[in-house]
């Protein structure tokens, strides 16, 4: 072999590990999206994710509580193409920050068939996301429905009392559509 084809299969050997490198480097980067993007919403209150807290936070947090009321509006959408019934059960509440309250959403399946539904929560002004925690929501587990089935789901929350002065209303809505795990 000459040391023009050595020197060539060297440099389309350093030219495919860089490649093979580059594609792991990509597949990691993508696969690590998920838990980075959810951490630095919860963290920050961005894109309107809300914090989960339990029952004993929340309880330590009413004494806390003041006599300021904040206006609680609860909005309910379906995904596209969902064969399903979904609404909150109160349209808005007036609430204490730092007390707790319980609500719920209504959802029935419209099909012949068994499914599995998930609800994306989503809280507005983002000022307020960070300071919205629920320690009970059916939006933490995928929720299993037999044909022409309904049930009510329950959402306890509280908001912190450190929410904005400014803040007086908050939008929580949730999206609800059919889980990609069918399984059940």
């Amino acid at each position: 072999m000459s040391d023009n084809s050595t020197h060539s299969l060297k440099r389309h050997g350093l030219v495919a590990g860089k490649s093979l490198l580059l594609a792991v480097a990509m597949f990691g980067f993508g696969y690590l999206m998920v838990p980075i993007y959810d951490i630095i919403c919860e963290v920050t209150g961005l894109n309107g994710k809300t914090g989960r807290v339990s029952v004993a936070e929340a309880e330590a947090n009413a004494a806390a509580a003041s006599d300021r009321l904040v206006t609680v509006e609860f909005v309910a959408s379906i995904n596209s193409g969902g064969t399903w019934v979904f609404k909150p059960t109160v349209h808005e509440m007036q609430v204490k920050p730092g007390e707790l309250y319980q609500t719920s959403y209504y959802a029935e399946n419209l099909s012949n068939n068994a499914v599995v539904g998930q609800a994306t929560p989503s809280v507005s002004p983002q000022a307020a996301a960070k300071h919205f925690n629920k320690t009970e929501c059916f939006c933490f587990t995928r929720q299993v429905f037999e044909a022409k089935a309904s049930k009510d789901m329950p959402i306890t929350f509280v908001i912190d009392p450190d929410l904005p002065v400014n803040v007086d209303r908050v939008t929580l809505s949730y999206t609800f559509f059919k889980s990609p795990d069918q399984t059940t």
